[in-house]
């Protein structure tokens, strides 16, 4: 609250998921995984500065633009676990045991990508994240960035989800969506 009350707000090493957790227009509307990485740092920078933080965001940035580019859920996987050490091996039945609430990019991003990795569909990767407990509405946004791009959104979802979101909004998101798809 200080923060967004401050004059001049500045970067306060954040290791939050937040920015993970609001970065899935990045990775739609980026053109080249080095782009996807230079806004998603741009992006989280103001908010989240840590290693871990711009880490994450950076990590899901890039699977929802490999995800659009067709790349296999193995090898988005593969590339991630290479690049951030991250354990996408692991599975939501392999992490449920052993998770524990926590708002640390660290210690939370990594199991919302695997739910994401590791689903059927979009339904799929938000039951799993929200199955794991804890801070599950920010796991279950980080999967559901991630999981759109792989699977998409059944209609059905989609339309129900549009109910919520102010008219003014839903216009933002019709144009995101256009330059999405142009």
């Amino acid at each position: 609250a200080l923060w967004f009350m401050d004059d001049n707000p500045q970067p306060y090493g954040s290791w939050g998921n937040g920015a993970a957790m609001r970065i899935a227009p990045v990775g739609l509307l980026a053109s080249s995984s080095e782009e996807a990485i230079h806004w998603s740092d741009t992006v989280s920078g103001l908010t989240h500065n840590h290693p871990d933080a711009m880490h994450s965001a950076q990590a899901v940035a890039l699977a929802i633009f490999w995800a659009r580019s067709k790349t296999p859920a193995s090898e988005i996987g593969q590339r991630l676990s290479e690049r951030f050490g991250y354990a996408l091996h692991l599975t939501p039945d392999d992490i449920r045991p052993h998770y524990r609430r926590t708002e640390k990019a660290i210690d939370s991003v990594p199991q919302a990508i695997s739910c994401a990795l590791h689903s059927s569909s979009f339904e799929d990767a938000i039951r799993s994240a929200v199955s794991l407990g804890g801070d599950s509405d920010t796991i279950a946004a980080i999967a559901g960035g991630i999981a759109e791009a792989l699977h998409g959104i059944p209609n059905d979802i989609a339309k129900q989800g549009r109910a919520f979101i102010p008219p003014d909004m839903q216009r933002v998101l019709q144009s995101m969506y256009a330059e999405v798809h142009s």
